[in-house]
């Protein structure tokens, strides 16, 4: 049995927020369990839990128990001229939302993406290009909003990641450092700052995980 606990904080909010998990495998599926500080603050309650079941590579069903809302989640790959496709359909029955994904790999350094969201008109589509496996960029192009996104990220000392992005439909920007450590565990901060607005005060938040094998 795999548990984790995560703890968040933002400057904005000026409060911190706290969630654990905890998953088991039965057979190839595994079932999993999530809640946040809401679920035991003022008292037990159903609020902020969440249940679910995954095969990996095949589907996800989450379910969140106070709101009574499934969403299904589906995976599949396929071969098209010869390379990998993997295909993904999402499905949220609260909002009646249903989003396509699709993935096509050329190589271990290149490969392109798209995203819709059906019944909206809005598709989004994406190329990743891995540099030397260390440097990642990323650039998406939103037909619904007619502009560009870009992300560039780094690996460094095996461990940490250094990643900025830049959306210019809102002009927004934001620095992240991560680490994925088995040992220490996980971390990230970021740093985000709309240009858009006349008062630039960035809005930091940092956010910490720690996994247990029971």
């Amino acid at each position: 049995m795999k548990a984790s606990l995560k703890g968040r904080y933002e400057t904005d909010k000026d409060r911190g927020v706290a969630a654990a998990t905890v998953a088991f495998n039965a057979g190839d599926v595994k079932l999993g369990a999530s809640l946040t500080d809401a679920t035991v603050v003022n008292g037990p309650s159903l609020n902020g839990l969440a249940l679910a079941v995954e095969k990996p590579g095949f589907f996800i069903v989450d379910y969140n128990v106070p709101k009574k809302d499934f969403r299904f989640q589906f995976m599949n790959s396929v071969r098209f001229a010869d390379k990998p496709l993997n295909l993904t359909y999402i499905h949220s029955r609260g909002d009646n939302r249903t989003i396509l994904e699709g993935t096509l790999v050329f190589d271990s350094a290149n490969k392109v993406s798209a995203n819709h969201v059906l019944g909206s008109g809005n598709c989004k589509l994406k190329y990743t290009y891995v540099h030397g496996g260390l440097t990642t960029f990323e650039q998406w192009y939103d037909l619904a909003k007619n502009s560009w996104d870009f992300a560039v990220s780094r690996k460094v000392y095996g461990d940490d990641m250094f990643r900025a992005s830049y959306q210019t439909s809102s002009k927004a920007l934001a620095l992240e450092w991560s680490r994925n450590s088995k040992i220490n565990g996980d971390f990230k901060i970021q740093a985000a700052l709309n240009l858009a607005e006349e008062l630039r005060v960035p809005k930091l938040t940092a956010e910490s995980t720690w996994n247990f094998e029971m």
